[in-house]
């Protein structure tokens, strides 16, 4: 199984790479049509990023006070359990969105990171991989690290190509791995595990691994970090699988990066300034997994018309419109969940009460709240 998923990874980068097309630059220099109206897109994108982190921060907070009641058995001020932390959940998510089509039943655990899993998905099945780089908070994080690293460095290291493809092979193999797990379980067997202990209480065991990290947890966290100051987007390019699943959804994307040949100067700014190492200079559309529709590219573009994000027969998408987008699904499907009660799930607080404050014990027996 393990060769298998390797050489289909291989084959997918090996194919994207091919796939996009790239052209000859033409040898003439061609004079600069200045853009009339300035860009606005990292603006949006940036706002976007803070308010995600700051929700999710808040969520944390909310969350590690439920946690805290919980293990005080209940004698501490009440601090409800919000269910956005589900977000943080998404093999969760993938296994009550395949529970959801073989049964039609909404899950009554995890409901909110299936619809978020959802959310997501059609965010980068509309706009690129866009969570990753206008809300997703390690995106964010990331992104911030290795722009740190440049600062402190002067530059960020550049993999050659002989590394580069083997190493973006791996979030593809990971992927595999979790997305066969799910393909083999029965909705009985998922609908078992998410009402188990362990699964009523995994954001628990989550938070938990950050409460009680441990020495080798805490040294892989490190070198992550430190790789992440040197390499751009280090965790996102190589590792991060769930990066790897909105990315394979975001190749049938209708919205692209298109190159205007005529009107273009041949600068290369665009391929300098994207993050992901594509060669946007010479392309006359990006169709890569790994753009994550950041609009860096177009921001630092000086030609009128010469980049553009656009959907089909060169419509152009302009940054506010994808910004627009983006928050109409995020708040409409969120907003829709909770006005149906699909939203929250219905596990009794008893049963957090009898769970949390043993959660880092390896079994428990099911409590008889929940059968009721």
């Amino acid at each position: 199984m393990s060769g298998t998923l390797r050489l289909m990874a291989s084959q997918l980068v090996l194919v994207e790479e091919i796939a996009e097309g790239v052209r000859p630059q033409p040898l003439a220099r061609k004079k600069l049509v200045r853009r009339e109206t300035a860009d606005r897109s990292q603006r949006y994108r940036r706002g976007f990023q803070a308010a995600f982190v700051l929700l999710n921060a808040a969520i944390g907070i909310q969350f590690y006070g439920f946690v805290r009641y919980c293990e005080s058995s209940g004698t501490s001020h009440f601090v409800a359990r919000p269910a956005g932390v589900e977000g943080w959940l998404p093999i969760a998510g993938l296994m009550n969105w395949k529970a959801f089509l073989l049964t039609g039943s909404m899950p009554s655990v995890h409901p909110a990171g299936m619809v978020l899993f959802g959310v997501f998905a059609v965010i980068c099945l509309l706009f690129r991989k866009a969570f990753c780089s206008w809300l997703c908070p390690v995106g964010t994080l990331s992104e911030y690290f290795w722009k740190l690293g440049r600062k402190l460095l002067g530059r960020n290291l550049i993999a050659p190509r002989w590394i580069d493809i083997p190493l973006r092979g791996l979030k593809y193999l990971l992927l595999g791995f979790f997305v066969n797990a799910v393909w083999t379980m029965s909705a009985d067997e998922i609908a078992s595990f998410m009402r188990s202990p362990y699964g009523l209480i995994a954001d628990v065991k989550m938070l938990n691994f950050f409460r009680d990290l441990s020495q080798t947890a805490a040294i892989v966290l490190f070198v992550l970090a430190m790789l992440s100051l040197l390499v751009q987007n280090f965790w996102c390019r190589y590792l991060c699988p769930y990066g790897a699943f909105l990315g394979i959804i975001s190749l049938v994307s209708p919205a692209r990066i298109r190159r205007n040949p005529q009107t273009c100067i041949d600068c290369a700014k665009c391929a300098k300034a994207c993050p992901a190492a594509l060669k946007v200079d010479k392309l006359l559309q990006v169709r890569s997994a790994e753009c994550t529709g950041c609009l860096e590219c177009v921001a630092v573009c000086p030609a009128e018309g010469a980049l553009q994000l656009s959907l089909p027969a060169r419509r152009r998408l302009p940054p506010w419109a994808l910004a627009a987008g983006i928050a109409v699904i995020f708040f409409g499907g969120v907003g829709y969940a909770k006005l149906t009660h699909r939203w929250s799930g219905s596990v009794p607080r008893q049963v957090y009460l009898e769970l949390v404050p043993e959660a880092n014990a390896a079994s428990h027996p099911m409590p008889g709240d929940l059968e009721r």
